[in-house]
C-alpha cells in the first residue's frame, strides 16, 4: 500500500475543486461525504490502474476564508511485479493533479485494473521469451569455435531452426480454439526446458535441433502475448503496450547479454548462458496463478451458437459465416503482412544474428567487448521504442513505421562497411530508427484479423517472415565466406527488401490507430466490457 500524504492551505474554489472527484489518472467516485462545510469526503476509483484506491480529504477553516485542507490518498497499483517501474510517475501524478490524463509515461487510455494487470503479467513473460530468443544469436559463435565450424555452418543452424516456426504455427492455431493462456504458459514451460537441454550439447547440430523446438515454442509464446495484450487493452493504446512488450523484450535479451562474459572465461563457458531459463519457470509459476484468459475470446466463446462445441473445429464458422467480401479483405490483409514479415526478416535477421560474428572476426572483438557494444548501442533503443509506441498511437502507424523502416535499414547496412566511431554511432541510429517501426508495425497483425482467426493468421504470418529470416541467413552467410568472410556486401544487398516493405506501409496498409478491433473485423462480436 502506498499513501500520498499532503497538507494544503487553499481558498474556497481549491476547495470545492480538491472536494469533487478526479478525472486524471483515476476516475473517481464518490464514497461517502458528512455534507457539512469542514467535513470529511472519501472517494473510490471508478476507473485507473488501481487494485485499491481511496482518496480522503478533511477540511478546516483556516480563517480569513481560507482552508487548512489535509488531502490522503491510499492504493495498490494494478501491476503485478512492476510496480515499483511505476511507483515514483504515479506517486507524483496522485500529488499533483491535472485537467486531464496526459502523462508522457502513461497511455493515452486510462487503464482499468483488468488490462493494467494482464499486461503486466504479460510483460514478465515477456522478458522470459526476450531471454529464450537470444540464447542462440549471442552463444553461436562460440558454439562454433569450440566445435570447429565457420560461418557457413553458423548459417545453416540459423537457418534449419527457422524450421521450428511450424512448431510455432500449430500452437497459436491452436491456441484460437483451445485459449491463449492455456497455450501461452505451455509454450513458455517447453521452451525453457529445451533451451537448458542446449547447454549439455556434445555438436553443434545437437545445439541446433534443441533450438529448433525452443526457438519454435519461443516464437509461438512471443505471438501470443501480443495477440492476448491486444485483445486487452483500449483502442487508443494497443501501440503503446506493444513499445512497453518491445522493451521487456529487450530487457530480456540483454540479460543474455550480461551472461555472455563467462564465455571468455573458458572455451566451454557459453554454456552457462543456456541455463538461465530454468530460473524463467519460477516466473512462468507466478504468472499462472494470476492470468485470465483473453476476455475477447471468452466473450466468443459465450457467444456460439446453442447446441454447439466452443472448442470445436468447425467452431470459427459456426459463430458467424464470413461473406466473400470479408473473406477477401482477409486474405489481402494476410498476402500483405507475410509479404512485409517476409522482407524485413530477410535483412533484419542477418543484420542481428551475425553482428557478433562480424565483431568478432572482421572488426577483432572481444566477449567483453562485444557485450559493452551491444549494450551501448542496443539500450538507447528503448527512447526509439516509447517514441514509436507515442506517435503510432497519436499519429497513426503508416507514417511512423515507413519512416522508421527507411532510415533504420540504411544506417543498419551502412554499419558494415565502418569501424571505429562510426560503426558506434551508426548502429546506435539504426537501433534507434528501428525502435520507431516496431510498435507502429507490430500491432498489425492482431488488428487485421478476428478473434477466432487472430492465432492462425499472425501464425502464418511468422511462419513467412521466419523463412525470409532463413533465407536472408543462409543468403549472408554463403555470400561472406564467398566474398572473404564480408558481411557488408551480402546486407547491402538484402537492404532491398525493408525499403520496398516501408512503400508498402505507406500505400497499401490500412491506418488502424484509435479504432476498436471489432470495427476492423466485423465478423467478430461487440467488444465485452472490461473487468
Amino acid at each position: 500500500m502506498t499513501r500520498v500524504r499532503q497538507v494544503l492551505h487553499c481558498d474556497d474554489e481549491e476547495l470545492a475543486a480538491r472536494r469533487a472527484p478526479r478525472t486524471d489518472i483515476v476516475a473517481e467516485r464518490a464514497a461517502g461525504s458528512s455534507g457539512k462545510a469542514g467535513g470529511a469526503d472519501r472517494f473510490g476509483a471508478a476507473g485507473g490502474p488501481f487494485r485499491s484506491y481511496e482518496r480522503r480529504v478533511e477540511a478546516r477553516p483556516a480563517g480569513s476564508g481560507r482552508w487548512e485542507l489535509t488531502e490522503t490518498t491510499d492504493y495498490r497499483l494494478a501491476a503485478p511485479g512492476w510496480s515499483w517501474v511505476f511507483h515514483f510517475p504515479v506517486k507524483q501524478a496522485i500529488r499533483r493533479r491535472q485537467a486531464d490524463h496526459r502523462y508522457w509515461w502513461a497511455p493515452p487510455d486510462r487503464l482499468d485494473p483488468r488490462p493494467a494487470t494482464v499486461l503486466a503479467l504479460l510483460c514478465t513473460v515477456q522478458v522470459i521469451d526476450g531471454y529464450l530468443g537470444t540464447v542462440l544469436t549471442q552463444t553461436l559463435t562460440f558454439a562454433a569455435d569450440e566445435m570447429g565450424h565457420g560461418n557457413t555452418a553458423q548459417g545453416i543452424v540459423f537457418a534449419v531452426v527457422r524450421v521450428g516456426v511450424l512448431l510455432a504455427l500449430v500452437t497459436v492455431t491452436l491456441a484460437d480454439r483451445r485459449g491463449r493462456r492455456k497455450l501461452l504458459l505451455a509454450a513458455g514451460t517447453g521452451s525453457c526446458l529445451v533451451t537448458a537441454l542446449g547447454a549439455a550439447s556434445p555438436t553443434l547440430w545437437f545445439l541446433g535441433g534443441t533450438q529448433l523446438v525452443a526457438r519454435g515454442l519461443a516464437t509461438a509464446l512471443g505471438v501470443l502475448i501480443v495477440i492476448m495484450a491486444m485483445e486487452e487493452m483500449p483502442a487508443r493504446s494497443r501501440a503503446w503496450a506493444a513499445s512497453v512488450l518491445v522493451l521487456c523484450a529487450g530487457l530480456g535479451a540483454g540479460m543474455a547479454v550480461w551472461v555472455l562474459p563467462v564465455a571468455d572465461w573458458h572455451q566451454r563457458g557459453w554454456r552457462v548462458v543456456y541455463l538461465v531459463p530454468l530460473l524463467g519457470l519460477a516466473g512462468l509459476g507466478a504468472v499462472r496463478r494470476k492470468l485470465p484468459e483473453s476476455r475477447r475470446f471468452e466473450a466468443g466463446r459465450t457467444a456460439a451458437p446453442p447446441g454447439t462445441d466452443p472448442s470445436g473445429p468447425d467452431i470459427r464458422e459456426q459463430r458467424q459465416p464470413l461473406d466473400p467480401d470479408i473473406r477477401e479483405q482477409r486474405r489481402r490483409r494476410l498476402a500483405l503482412l507475410a509479404a512485409a514479415a517476409f522482407f524485413i526478416a530477410m535483412f533484419a535477421a542477418p543484420a542481428s544474428s551475425l553482428q557478433n560474428d562480424f565483431l568478432k572476426d572482421e572488426r577483432g572483438f572481444s566477449a567483453g567487448e562485444i557485450t559493452l557494444f551491444t549494450l551501448a548501442t542496443s539500450t538507447p533503443a528503448g527512447i526509439g521504442v516509447l517514441v514509436g509506441g507515442y506517435l503510432a498511437d497519436r499519429r497513426g502507424r503508416r507514417r511512423v513505421g515507413a519512416a522508421g523502416l527507411v532510415l533504420g535499414t540504411a544506417a543498419a547496412a551502412w554499419a558494415f562497411f565502418t569501424s571505429g566511431p562510426a560503426l558506434w554511432l551508426l548502429t546506435l541510429a539504426s537501433t534507434l530508427a528501428g525502435g520507431l517501426t516496431v510498435p507502429a508495425l507490430a500491432v498489425y497483425g492482431p488488428e487485421l484479423f478476428g478473434t477466432h482467426d487472430r492465432g492462425r493468421a499472425n501464425g502464418l504470418v511468422v511462419t513467412l517472415g521466419v523463412t525470409g529470416s532463413a533465407v536472408g541467413l543462409f543468403t549472408a552467410g554463403w555470400l561472406s565466406d564467398q566474398l572473404g568472410g564480408r558481411l557488408g556486401p551480402a546486407l547491402a544487398l538484402l537492404a532491398i527488401g525493408p525499403l520496398i516493405v516501408a512503400g508498402l506501409v505507406l500505400v497499401k496498409f490500412p491506418e488502424t490507430a484509435g479504432r476498436e478491433l471489432e470495427d476492423l473485423n466485423p465478423q467478430d462480436h461487440p467488444a465485452p466490457a472490461g473487468e
